[in-house]
């Protein structure tokens, strides 16, 4: 399943740039990866700036096995590889770690998804944030508020620079806090990134 989204309408793509470039769709403007200046000016090749750091590919290979083993497989479905999650005709999304319940109507396919995890892992931003005047907050204040209109329960984002972890839900105050908080995930699972990392022997 091919990770790059649909292309938005003409009005919103910028003039001259390959839709392979476009990394998702939200509220209808085209979202453009880090770095796609490079590649349309011929000093970097797409691969260059759409394949993850090896800092944030650790960090969600390691939270994707966690979740792995501690939640209710039976019950829930994780998936990994920014998995595609069409809302509708202006927002086609991506997740890094999503977590579906089995019982939600879900449909394996050649498709994106089309119903809402009940829980989306971002780790760090992966777009241009241009279209945010150049603030990576933006976006993130934005794709979350759009995740929970769809349905997603709680939106979780790990950022390494700073090591912070940003939750959101629809019933309690938005929160920053640091990589060693206790967060709730779902259920009884409780993730402490700082912990988690120390077991695994993993230092950034």
């Amino acid at each position: 399943m091919t990770v790059a989204v649909a292309t938005p309408s003409k009005q919103r793509r910028k003039s001259g740039v390959p839709s392979y470039l476009i990394y998702e769709t939200l509220n209808g403007r085209a979202l453009y990866y880090r770095g796609y200046r490079d590649v349309t000016t011929g000093k970097k090749t797409p691969a260059e700036i759409m394949g993850s750091r090896s800092l944030q590919a650790t960090l969600v290979a390691t939270l994707v096995m966690f979740l792995g083993r501690v939640i209710n497989r039976k019950k829930y479905l994780v998936v990994t590889n920014e998995s595609g999650i069409h809302i509708d005709k202006g927002n086609n999304l991506s997740n890094d770690i999503a977590i579906f319940d089995k019982s939600s109507g879900l449909t394996l396919s050649d498709k994106y998804f089309t119903v809402p995890p009940k829980i989306a892992i971002e780790v760090d931003v992966r777009i241009e944030p241009e279209e945010f005047s150049g603030k990576e907050s933006g976006y993130v204040y934005a794709k979350t508020e759009r995740l929970l209109a769809f349905g997603v329960e709680t939106v979780i984002w790990v950022t390494t620079e700073p090591k912070k972890i940003f939750v959101a839900t629809h019933t309690a105050p938005w929160i920053t806090q640091n990589w060693d908080a206790s967060v709730p995930v779902l259920d009884d699972v409780v993730l402490n990134l700082a912990e988690l990392l120390q077991e695994e022997g993993i230092e950034f």
